[in-house]
């Protein structure tokens, strides 16, 4: 009798990632249990036994996603001067997006139409911006950004690094647009700006 497969981390993984890859390129009609188990060379059985059901699994990218970002913005060492450590975690913002393009999209552009995050996932997403708001809070109490209210400072920050790294993802920059050196004096300017 051969031994069953074992459906661990590994195998979690990997149907993760080509799940993610499936809906990056052909959408989310692409993604069918069949088709994702066949490519990762298991049985839906193996899916299914994992993730349960199809919006069990998008939610599991979901979670993956954002565990995947939250560990890379976490990883971040801060400095102690606001401009420098926003800076530094735009960098890794855009480090995590391409290093995961295919659950980029999942994470902020809602491509499955239909697909609500649990609360747990949401808890999740959210608590992935720590970094960045506790960044925003200790420049404001150390005087260094202008006393607003911290939202403020955190969204049109995120709001530049998510449009100049979706802009490139998408591969909608204009071609003589260097990103490598561009993409850090915009968040330097950006980061400025906010000087007292």
């Amino acid at each position: 009798m051969p031994r069953p497969r074992t459906h661990d981390k590994a195998l979690r993984l990997k149907l993760l990632d080509r799940a993610g890859e499936l809906i990056s390129a052909d959408g989310p009609k692409a993604l069918s249990l069949r088709k994702l188990a066949a490519d990762a060379g298991t049985s839906t059985t193996a899916v299914y036994s994992l993730f349960g059901s199809k919006p069990d699994l998008v939610n599991a990218l979901y979670v993956e996603g954002f565990r995947r970002f939250g560990e890379r913005l976490n990883a971040v060492a801060r400095t102690g001067d606001a401009v420098a450590d926003l800076v530094r975690l735009g960098v890794a913002y855009r480090a995590s997006a391409q290093a995961d393009p295919h659950l980029y999209a999942i994470m902020f552009t809602r491509s499955v139409p239909g697909f609500e995050p649990n609360a747990e996932a949401d808890r999740l997403a959210r608590a992935t911006l720590e970094p960045l708001e506790d960044t925003v809070r200790r420049g404001i109490a150390s005087g260094q950004f202008t006393d607003v209210a911290p939202e403020v400072i955190v969204v049109s920050s995120w709001g530049l690094v998510h449009g100049l790294v979706s802009l490139e993802l998408s591969g909608n920059l204009p071609p003589k647009f260097s990103v490598s050196g561009a993409y850090e004096q915009a968040l330097r300017a950006n980061a400025s700006g906010w000087l007292k």
